[in-house]
């Protein structure tokens, strides 16, 4: 593990240079944000009117939370980085150094959302509190239990798409697929909670990586329960494990594929 604290720290202290250039993506946040809260303003004619067990201050806090987590957490590591490797052949020559490639990737990944995460969720803490006020019936231990959630969610959700990555070494552009699992994830427990949908499909929608990534941690900022926290906790370890074995699976299937082929 050593090899890759590591690398997790060269990519923290390079990105920490550029943490200016880094602030600058809270101006596409803060104007998503904005429009939001005043849809979401619009949709509830009272403060203390409900919309799917959500109260206006819940939900604009739970969209914030989530906008947070998707803005906080982007990266090209886990998108763009291993299906070029692939497709550009360098992938050769990584796979031979002394590390397994998906986790570089992650260790990667982990190292430079370590750094836009805090500073997005600062920016949007003070942005909620000014602009909506603070969130019902929250404790600083509520935060203290989300956090190992956010984080799971985050590598939960950077597993998946390096899933999407590595199937580079069959098909010639894994984009397409990317794009349709993050519009997936936006649309879909992101920019609106599990709740809004029809009863029927949110069994369903559970039973999916869209409960884990951005649904679970903001669910449990705005609105804790025991309950729920082990509900959610336990759904996350469980897609961790599916999702890392279908990560070595088809990168071990990928590496015997290019041996095969003769590279």
């Amino acid at each position: 593990m050593r090899k890759y604290a590591v690398i997790y720290r060269s990519v923290l202290l390079e990105h920490l240079q550029y943490a200016g250039n880094i602030a600058l993506g809270f101006i596409s946040y803060f104007f998503i944000i904005f429009v939001l809260i005043h849809l979401w303003e619009y949709m509830y004619e009272s403060p203390d009117e409900l919309i799917s067990g959500y109260t206006k201050v819940q939900m604009i806090w739970y969209v914030m939370m989530t906008e947070m987590i998707w803005f906080g957490a982007r990266s090209s590591s886990v998108t763009r980085q291993a299906s070029a490797d692939i497709r550009g052949g360098n992938i050769a020559y990584l796979m031979n150094k002394p590390y397994h490639y998906t986790l570089y990737i992650l260790a990667k990944y982990t190292g430079e959302w370590s750094i836009q995460l805090p500073m997005f969720a600062v920016l949007s803490s003070i942005m909620g509190i000014t602009m909506v006020g603070k969130i019902p019936g929250f404790h600083l231990l509520t935060l203290l239990a989300a956090v190992p959630c956010i984080i799971l969610g985050i590598t939960i959700n950077a597993v998946f798409k390096l899933c999407i990555s590595l199937l580079s070494f069959w098909i010639e552009d894994s984009n397409p697929f990317q794009w349709l699992y993050d519009k997936l994830i936006l649309v879909v427990g992101t920019i609106f909670p599990i709740e809004i949908f029809p009863a029927a499909l949110q069994p369903l929608l559970k039973l999916t990586p869209i409960y884990t990534v951005c649904y679970g941690p903001a669910k449990l900022i705005v609105d804790f329960g025991t309950g729920k926290y082990v509900e959610i906790l336990s759904a996350q370890i469980l897609y961790l494990f599916i999702g890392c074995v279908l990560m070595f699976f088809l990168y071990a299937k990928g590496v015997k594929k290019l041996y095969v082929n003769g590279g």
